[in-house]
Order: structure tokens, then C-alpha cells, then sequence
């Protein structure tokens, strides 16, 4: 028999084979809403950093549907919707679960207390993002987008990690799931509840006092409290937040006031201020507080010494609307925080 209809054949197969390979309903690499390569169906996406990639979406928030789920809008003008991932604030319009939130009392007044923080966690999105650009990172290890088709995105705004943010504040409890940044988002977790932060004072069925989670100030600041050996008597005496004039053109006019009323000085090498967004100031190595005096670190720029330290961002970091800053020792333990 000729090997020639042999050959024929088999390069009809080969040539069937690749068209198949080409057919609808493979992975399709098709842009997206946002210009973007769709991921193919299973894809992780891109991976996630603790930084906004280079690469990630940058949109503007358009509306808050409640503390953890946001519309946007891309560059082009359409517009979708983001689940953040990682994180689960209470229900703002559905019934909230005690059992999903470790320690809460499945009561009236435990589920009373979790309405209560639905709705300042809402507020906290809402004042933190409504109206301001961000920009939006995938997660290796999730889908692009989950349930009814929402992305499921890392939020970065102005340098720092609002999904973060939400935990470290006690607004939002860690969501189970095998996403890159677990272990980071859980430390939060565990301090924000060792600290009684945010929503984890419903575990008393009582809601905390109003801090720099709801859009208005308190009337007067919240105790400061001690919880660190290595930073007894250090407090945080002052969180002046409303610069003089433009805030933008007078950044060193934001600042926040330490006080040591111990009767030893305080190595202050690593220890670290961070701000109810997330943004964190870290004390240069040979810092240090001594006995009755004070420090004073300032948002702005400037050449440090012992009374006078600088954070040096760029733009104005403090709340003029409510703020809390909380102290944290070199192993991360709270020293204290401070509610405006």
C-alpha cells in the first residue's frame, strides 16, 4: 500500500487538531472593560504585591455600596464593580451573623453592635474613597472575579493598603480564603482584637466609642492605653491633625506628640506610628524618649533631633475629619493610640 493517503491523512488530522485549538470557547486573551487581557477561565490574574504593581488599573471610585464592595470607573469611561479581597465588613443591608465574627455573641446586642459597625465601616469607605483615584492589584492565588461577577481586588489609595487598613482599624474581620496576604492580614486581625479595635468590642455586645472609622470627630480623644512593657509611661499626648492654612503647603503643621512619663529613657529603634489609613512612620535606629520629656513627630520634612522627628511624606496624611494613630514597639506590640 502507498505511504502517500497515509501522509495525506495525517496531515488532515494535524491540520483538524489545530483548528480545534483555535476554536470559540478556548482561553480567549479579548480585552476586558478596562483594556486590560481578560484572564483565561481558572486564571489567577496577576500576582498581587504588598505595593500597587506598575502594571495595576488605575480607576476612580464613583460609589460606595458598603464597607468591603465599591463601583469604579476606568479610564475609558465604563464603570464595574470590586469586592476588595481578604476582608469581610458586617452587612449594612443584609442580617448580620455573630458566629462569623470570633467572639461575638450570637444576641440582640451582639448583632445590634454589628449594624452598628456595618454602617461606620460604610462611612470609612465612603470618606477614605468616594471620589479619589486608585488603584486596583489581583491576587495569584484567587479568580479574577467572584460572586455576581465582581472583581475581587488588593485597593491601593495614596501609597497605602485599604483592604489592610480595614482590618488593622478593626472595621473588617479576615475573610478565610487562600489569598497571598493572609499572614500579614491576620497579624492585623489578632492585634486589632487584643486591642478591643473597631468591631471586636462587640464581643461585650457594645459598640467602642466613635474614632477615625466614622466621618465626624469626637468631642475630645479617647484614653490612651499601655499595653507594652518595653514602652511603659510612653504616650501619645497630642494628635494634631488640622495644619494652619492649607494643610498641603504647611505639611510639618500636621504632627503627633509622644510623651515619655516613665523614669527611664525609651529606645524608640524600630518602633512605629501608623495612621487609621495604614500609613506608617518608622523611628530611626538611635531614636529614643527621655524620662518627662517629649518628641514630636512631624508629617512634613526636615532634619531630625532629639525633640523633633519627620516623617517626610508629601501630601497630607491626618485626618482633619477623625483620627487615630497607634504606637507600636520594635516586636509590634501596642504601646498606644490615640482617637481624635
Amino acid at each position: 500500500m502507498s505511504t502517500r493517503p497515509l501522509l495525506a491523512l495525517a496531515c488532515c488530522l494535524l491540520l483538524a487538531l489545530a483548528g480545534c485549538a483555535a476554536a470559540p470557547g478556548g482561553p480567549s486573551t479579548a480585552a476586558t472593560a478596562d483594556g486590560t487581557p481578560s484572564a483565561p477561565p481558572g486564571s489567577a490574574g496577576t500576582p498581587a504585591t504588598v505595593a500597587p504593581p506598575a502594571d495595576g488599573l488605575h480607576v476612580t471610585v464613583v460609589e460606595v455600596v458598603d464597607g468591603d464592595t465599591v463601583r469604579f470607573e476606568y479610564e475609558n469611561g465604563t464603570t464595574d464593580t470590586a469586592r476588595l479581597l481578604g476582608v469581610d465588613t458586617p452587612e449594612i443591608y443584609g442580617e448580620n451573623t455573630p458566629d462569623e465574627f470570633e467572639g461575638v455573641p450570637d444576641t440582640e446586642a451582639g448583632r445590634a453592635c454589628l449594624d452598628e459597625y456595618a454602617e461606620r465601616a460604610s462611612a470609612y469607605t465612603k470618606n477614605r474613597l468616594l471620589g479619589e483615584e486608585v488603584t486596583l492589584a489581583f491576587d495569584a492565588n484567587e479568580p479574577r472575579r467572584g460572586y455576581y461577577d465582581r472583581l475581587l481586588v488588593y485597593v491601593h489609595h495614596d501609597g497605602g493598603s485599604f483592604n489592610y487598613a480595614l482590618v488593622d482599624r478593626g472595621l473588617a474581620r479576615v475573610y478565610d480564603s487562600s489569598f497571598e496576604r493572609g499572614d500579614s492580614f491576620y497579624a492585623a486581625e489578632e492585634r486589632a482584637m487584643a486591642a478591643g479595635r473597631g468591631l471586636w468590642t462587640c464581643r461585650d455586645g457594645t459598640p467602642g466609642p466613635a474614632g477615625a472609622d466614622e466621618t465626624t470627630a469626637t468631642a475630645s480623644a479617647t484614653a490612651t492605653v499601655t499595653a507594652s512593657d518595653a514602652g511603659d509611661g510612653i504616650v501619645i499626648a497630642r494628635v494634631h491633625a488640622d495644619a494652619e492654612g492649607d494643610d498641603g503647603e504647611n505639611l510639618n503643621d500636621e504632627y503627633v506628640v509622644l510623651r515619655n512619663r516613665g523614669h527611664e529613657a525609651v529606645d524608640l529603634s524600630g518602633w512605629t506610628l501608623t495612621d487609621a489609613a495604614g500609613f506608617t512612620y518608622e523611628f530611626p535606629d538611635g531614636a529614643s524618649l527621655a524620662a518627662d520629656a517629649t518628641v514630636t513627630v512631624h508629617v512634613g520634612s526636615g532634619d531630625d533631633t532629639e525633640s523633633d522627628l519627620y516623617w517626610g511624606r508629601s501630601r497630607p496624611t491626618l485626618n482633619n475629619d477623625g483620627e487615630t494613630v497607634t504606637l507600636r514597639d520594635a516586636n509590634g506590640a501596642v504601646v498606644a493610640e490615640r482617637s481624635t
